[in-house]
Parts: structure tokens; C-alpha cells; sequence
């Protein structure tokens, strides 16, 4: 059993290297797939010092397009039998990846997601983008997650085979529940702990990705 943990980056010069150093100590064999998404910061610079790594693959978009979009570029390289998505911020602890893929190794999920609201610790932030985009996305797709916007997924590396994914930003998050959903994946939820950043601190996500997302959950729920 492989992992391959798939880092969308887009100017984390203050996070990259401490989050590298946190993932390359999780005690799991694994692919690490960092995609850039054309920062504008010194995170470039950074992730071109790095020594050579046989576990370690870094691409660069050349034009920022955004997370979803550095995600599917990441996907094409997957070698893993799991595939977990890691934020770059350190809002999410890569020592918890054995509680997220738990539920895969068991044979009861294909697709498992990392609740900041099962009673992990967690940062209090945002009721309105994150509680209530889930439960729209819920009545949509007659899921009963209680975080959809989660960034701290894993599924198997089969998954990406069944669905096929366009959204470039945020919208990810949204189009791909909806399509695990339309796919009858198995879905299961662990609780996480959660370490959120503000705005002031480099949060890049806004109310216009929030009201987009509306936009998505309700695109997703009728179309492939």
C-alpha cells in the first residue's frame, strides 16, 4: 500500500518547507506530488533548492489557474494506491493520514473525508462559508456529510477513474463530492483537528469562492 499525497501550492514561502518536513516524516510509504501553482513569492525559489528525492515530484503551472487545477495535474502523476490531497498552509496535520485512510485499508470506503466538526480540535471560523455549503451540497447529492469543504481528502486511486473533474479553484471541493456521490462511491467521514488561518494570515479562499461554490453544488446536481 502506497500513498500519494498530492500538494496544490500557491505562495506558501512561510509554510512549504515546514510542511515538507512534516509529511516526509509521516511513517508510510508514499509519493509526494507538490504542484505549484505559479507563485508570485519566493515558494519557487524554495521548492527549486531542494535536494533530488526519490519519493518527491514538483511540477510548475506556468500560469496561476488556480487549486482545482494544480490538483489535476498532480492526479496525472499518482503512482499510489491512495491518494490523499494535503494543503500547503498547515491547517491540516499530515500525522493524522493513518486515521484518514483507515476507513480504505478497512474495505469500507473509497472516498474518505477529514471533518473539522467530528469532535476533532479546531479552530472556530466562518459558520456561513462552511456549514451551510455543506448542507446545500447535502440536499443536492443526499449525502450527510458534515464538511464538504474539507481540504483533507483521501480515496483511492481507482476514484479518479470514474470521475471526471474541470473546475479550476474552489470549486473543486463541491464538483467533486458531487460526482463521488453520482458515482455511488463509498463515503466515509473521520474527525481531524484543525488548525484554520484568518484572512490576515494568508487564507486565500473569499465570499466570492463561497457564492461560487453555490453556484457549483447546484451545476453538479444536474450535470456530469
Amino acid at each position: 500500500m502506497k500513498l500519494s499525497v498530492v500538494i496544490a501550492v500557491y505562495n506558501e514561502e512561510r509554510t512549504i518547507l515546514k510542511l515538507l518536513q512534516r509529511v516526509a516524516k509521516v511513517g508510510l510509504p508514499k509519493q509526494v506530488i507538490v504542484v505549484d501553482d505559479c507563485s508570485t513569492d519566493r515558494t519557487r525559489t524554495i521548492l527549486r533548492s531542494l535536494p533530488p528525492a526519490q519519493d518527491l515530484e514538483i511540477f510548475y503551472q506556468e500560469r496561476n489557474q488556480g487549486k482545482g487545477a494544480a490538483l489535476r495535474m498532480g492526479f496525472e502523476a499518482v503512482t499510489g494506491d491512495i491518494v490523499v490531497i494535503q494543503d500547503a498552509d498547515l491547517e491540516y496535520d499530515p500525522r493524522e493520514y493513518s486515521t484518514l485512510i483507515q476507513p480504505i485499508l478497512d474495505g469500507k470506503a473509497d472516498v474518505v473525508y477529514g471533518s473539522r466538526f467530528l469532535g476533532g480540535s479546531h479552530r472556530v471560523l466562518l459558520f456561513w462559508h462552511y456549514r451551510i455549503l455543506t448542507t446545500l451540497s447535502n440536499v443536492m447529492t443526499d449525502l450527510n456529510l458534515s464538511d464538504m469543504e474539507t481540504g483533507f481528502k483521501a480515496f483511492k486511486s481507482e476514484v479518479l477513474q470514474k470521475v471526471r473533474l474541470r473546475e479550476n479553484r474552489f470549486g473543486f471541493e463541491p464538483e467533486f463530492t458531487a460526482k463521488i456521490a453520482k458515482a455511488r462511491c463509498r463515503v466515509f467521514e473521520v474527525p481531524i483537528s484543525y488548525s484554520g488561518r484568518d484572512y490576515d494570515e494568508g487564507k486565500k479562499i473569499d465570499w466570492k469562492d463561497g457564492v461560487a461554490a453555490i453556484y457549483f453544488i447546484l451545476k453538479y446536481s444536474v450535470m456530469n
